[in-house]
């Protein structure tokens, strides 16, 4: 009787089935997963080529090097770059560029802000309409709202001057940052408010002490996209600015190229320094952009 036992214990245990590995729920497979990853890293490639092009040409020192790219490789030079740094109005479209991308930030950024937070805590006739009244805004294509931007402009005095242009890329950029910033304030407890009013803070106080601390993620989404906005915009500035002393980056970057002579190794020159500045403010930013982007996603 014990023999049998003894022989029938290691037939049970050989025929025991293998412990199947359960997949957890939403867990990919490896084909999946190198599907997924092959594809970000062919639209990573495909997004980075005309970055890296243009840098490439930048470094051709004749204007048709473009055509024959192959032939940078041996007389690759920077001197594309000292040339508009310091034989051009690089410096004075910088400046400009900055004074109206700045302008564009805070201004827009305020006004949206405090718009976004009004929505967001009061409740006073037609709020629901303002937020569907400046989404409206949005429908409407550049091409038609030249026209009429240059007549209010011509008629306030405003052509040709900082305050016109920041007042239509703030003008652009609100509707759009007011609805952001309204979502990523409706995710602040309402009860902060509440806090503050106890402690003799008044609605502004309470807004700028306590809730804008809070959304700083938010507000440098906002702050980012304002800024992106006014310093790359081209059909504005280009229309509404007569002065080449105003001339931002953007509009400077169209005179390398006229009716008799395109100097395209210097127009790749300027658009990497424009895209420097633009760089670095998305890496200061950067940190916080998934979550003032996803913020109030899931509000209902």
């Amino acid at each position: 009787m014990t023999a049998t036992i003894e022989e029938t214990v290691p037939v049970a245990a050989a025929a025991a089935p293998r412990p199947v590995k359960v997949r957890r729920r939403g867990e990919s497979s490896p084909l999946v997963r190198a599907l997924s990853h092959g594809a970000l890293v062919v639209a990573s490639l495909v997004a980075l080529f005309p970055v890296l092009y243009i840098a490439f040409i930048s470094l051709g020192p004749d204007k048709m090097d473009y055509l024959h790219p192959g032939q940078i490789f041996d007389k690759a030079t920077f001197s594309n770059y000292s040339k508009v740094l310091f034989e051009t109005d690089f410096a004075s479209w910088f400046l400009n560029s900055v004074i109206v991308a700045g302008g564009t930030t805070v201004f827009g950024v305020l006004v949206a802000a405090t718009t976004g937070y009004a929505v967001s805590r009061m409740r006073f006739a037609g709020h629901r309409q303002l937020m569907w009244t400046l989404l409206v805004t949005q429908m409407f294509p550049i091409a038609v709202l030249i026209v009429p931007m240059y007549t209010i402009l011509s008629s306030l005095k405003l052509l040709d001057g900082y305050t016109g242009l920041i007042m239509v890329y703030s003008a652009t950029t609100v509707p759009y940052c007011a609805w952001l910033l309204k979502g990523y304030f409706d995710t602040i407890p309402v009860e902060i408010d509440e806090a503050g009013r106890v402690d003799g803070l008044s609605p502004f106080g309470t807004f700028w002490r306590l809730i804008i601390p809070l959304a700083r993620p938010g507000l440098a989404v906002a702050a980012f996209y304002s800024f992106l906005t006014a310093w790359a915009e081209v059909a504005f500035a280009s229309t509404f600015l007569l002065s080449s002393s105003k001339y931002t980056l953007a509009v400077g970057l169209q005179t390398f190229v006229s009716q008799y002579e395109s100097q395209w190794n210097l127009m790749a020159a300027t658009s990497v320094l424009i895209a420097l500045p633009a760089a670095l403010v998305f890496y200061l930013v950067q940190r916080h952009l998934v979550t003032g982007l996803t913020a109030g996603a899931a509000k209902s």
